[in-house]
């Protein structure tokens, strides 16, 4: 009789069904011992330190309690964590790397939402379209006849800060376009900068050279404000600063104060503070275009994270190396 694996999930309750529609639940179900009924939103429950004991394998995602070395000692036979969402730093304990266990994250399958949502800026902001929009609705009347100047996206210079997983996502869209596009990442060489197929610049020369600047960087303390006052007075005139990777990246003050003169713009999708306060100027001035941290995987894309994590299983039962598992000598330089 072929093993058959003990798992348990471990996870928010609510994102259980999002990330494993039933197709997927069977998929999990055919594959390893699990209830789906018994989810651990905590790991003092008695029932679920019970269960621990023939622990193999972790399911986990958004909510999961941490794994810490209370955890190893209640999960002996515990081998493998497969995570259905992005970072596990702060959910895994360094005592699990020290066991041994083979951590799996979609890190790369949240990547491509993130991409996609920073393309998608790319171009309206190409088009000056969210400043167009507030004057057609200001002026309710616009001349047919007229070529607006000084907008489109034929040549555009893009420039990305962070080789991560959603810069070079964001890389291979940007490809079928008319754009150029430079890389700014100190722990890549020119090697590695082309074979991704773009040119390889210092910060500041980026800064300099772009019309639009995207920031897919980790939050590390050596990426803290990494985009101030100095980097903002670098961008020229009408250029565009995208963030989607997390909002201490950017001075938020230093950034309000470059907004406030006009000259150039911002796309957010995260911040610092966030959420913000309600009465901060970003919600009101009129160069900048801010959403909710909608650019990762929200609606039907968060059952690509789950069938991520369900690949990756299958792969581990077939005795297969994992695509995604988290290297912890790279913890400190990826998100």
């Amino acid at each position: 009789m072929v093993h058959r694996p003990s798992a348990l999930f471990a996870l928010s309750a609510e994102h259980v069904p999002q990330l494993y529609p039933p197709g997927s639940m069977a998929r999990i179900r055919a594959s390893v011992d699990i209830d789906p009924s018994l989810i651990a939103g905590t790991f003092d429950d008695p029932l679920v330190r019970r269960v621990l004991r023939d622990t193999e394998i972790l399911l986990t995602g958004w909510g999961c309690p941490r794994i810490d070395a209370s955890v190893l000692e209640a999960a002996p036979k515990l081998h493998t964590v497969v995570h259905a969402a992005g970072t596990v730093k702060s959910m895994i304990a360094p005592e699990c790397w020290e066991r041994g266990l083979l951590v799996s994250s979609a890190a790369s399958a949240n990547a491509l939402p993130v991409a996609e949502y920073t393309l998608g800026m790319i171009m309206l902001a190409g088009k000056d379209l969210f400043a167009a929009r507030e004057r057609y609705r200001a002026e309710r009347r616009f001349t047919l006849a007229g070529i607006v100047p000084g907008i489109g996206n034929f040549g555009r210079r893009i420039g990305v800060i962070g080789a991560s997983r959603t810069g070079r996502r964001l890389i291979d869209l940007l490809r079928p376009f008319d754009f150029r596009v430079a890389l700014a990442d100190p722990y890549v060489d020119a090697g590695a900068a082309a074979a991704l197929g773009v040119p390889l610049v210092s910060t500041d020369e980026l800064l300099r050279t772009s019309d639009i600047v995207t920031v897919h960087a980790p939050a590390t303390p050596e990426t803290h404000h990494m985009i101030g006052r100095r980097e903002l007075e670098l961008m020229p005139d009408g250029a565009v600063l995208v963030n989607t990777a997390r909002g201490n990246l950017v001075d938020t003050t230093a950034l309000v104060a470059e907004l406030r003169g006009g000259r150039i713009s911002a796309v957010l999708d995260v911040t610092d503070p966030e959420p913000l306060p309600a009465d901060s100027p970003l919600f009101d001035l009129p160069n900048v275009f801010l959403t909710p941290h909608l650019a990762g995987s929200h609606g039907n894309e968060v059952a690509r994270l789950g069938l991520n994590a369900i690949e990756e299983l299958e792969r581990l039962l077939a005795g297969l190396p994992l695509l995604h598992q988290v290297d912890p000598t790279e913890l400190e330089r990826i998100a």
